[in-house]
């Protein structure tokens, strides 16, 4: 992904965050609607949200040094799990608590037109966000299925940002649903049941997002494809006969670690050897953009003793 394109996404959903969660906090204090209040919340989490990946960012484009000779490029993900975190405990606890309450002690709306207002403004902002967020993902995507894009993408803010807004959009739904049927029933314990409703949806959000960002920041290696692209770049038929083992890692969106051991045709002087090796760095290169630190080692094939 790049930096622009994902950072379009956040800025789109940070800007429809922003408003969203003034004008729900209006609503709630207005109505009394825990549905509300707990949209409200979510939207301040959301919001928060997005600045954090656009920090992480930000300090993901430091340059390497000596205490990080390979970059900072893993803050991304890093930021990226602190979001999951925050969604989980701001967003998803605090409703479920919410619920819980306001189905214990139901309290009746008051003014619910204006929740039912203020929810339809905001389904529309953030319907914008997630069509901006899908537009973004669409040339990354290719052909894969929406859920196989969140689950193997290696970058991480447009997967976080597509499901955020999916949560939110859901979220809405069931708050309109729970002020909807508290009006038509009389029954202030709609209310309550969409608050619960809308924690139990953003936790389970949450926890997708923290598995997959535990699994970018302690290592993820290329993609099948990937791998395959830079297995069949390093071979060449003449110098280099076949890929002895390889090892790659991701240590950012668009970076690559590559390590592979190669196999070199016997008889070969150092020189040509070191040719070799220096024209299957350029080929994996070319095939796979993001492999931008490689280390080759070359050796002899032996087969395995019988």
């Amino acid at each position: 992904m790049s930096a622009g394109g994902g950072k379009k996404a956040i800025l789109a959903a940070l800007t429809a965050n922003a408003g969203i969660a003034v004008a729900k906090f209006i609503g709630a204090a207005i109505t009394g609607s825990a549905s509300m209040l707990a949209e409200a919340v979510h939207s301040v989490a959301d919001t928060s949200n997005q600045g954090l990946l656009l920090f992480g960012q930000r300090r993901a484009e430091q340059e390497a040094d000596e205490l990080h000779p390979f970059g900072y490029g893993r803050n991304r993900y890093f930021y990226s799990f602190i979001v999951a975190l925050v969604l989980f405990t701001l967003g998803s606890i605090y409703a479920i608590y919410e619920g819980i309450h306001k189905i214990q002690h139901p309290e009746e709306l008051t003014s619910p037109i204006v929740a039912i207002v203020i929810l339809l403004i905001a389904i529309g902002l953030e319907t914008f966000s997630f069509i901006t967020a899908i537009r973004e993902s669409r040339p990354l995507k290719g052909g894969a299925t929406w859920w196989r894009f969140i689950r193997n993408s290696r970058s991480p803010e447009l997967p976080v940002v597509l499901l955020e807004d999916m949560g939110a959009l859901v979220g809405l739904i069931l708050a309109f649903l729970g002020v909807g049927l508290t009006m038509v029933t009389d029954n202030a314990i709609w209310d309550g049941i969409g608050t619960l409703c809308i924690g139990a949806l953003l936790g389970v959000i949450a926890i997708i997002l923290i598995i997959e960002m535990q699994s970018l920041l302690i290592g993820e290696g290329a993609t099948p494809e990937e791998d395959r692209a830079i297995r069949e770049s390093l071979i060449d038929g003449e110098r280099i006969d076949r890929v002895i083992h390889l090892k790659t890692q991701y240590l950012g969106p668009e970076e690559i670690l590559v390590a592979a051991k190669v196999a070199i045709t016997p008889g070969l002087d150092i020189a040509t050897i070191a040719a070799a090796i220096d024209a299957a760095e350029a080929r994996v290169r070319r095939a796979v953009p993001a492999a931008r630190i490689i280390y080759v080692e070359p050796d002899l094939y032996r087969t395995a003793p019988v």
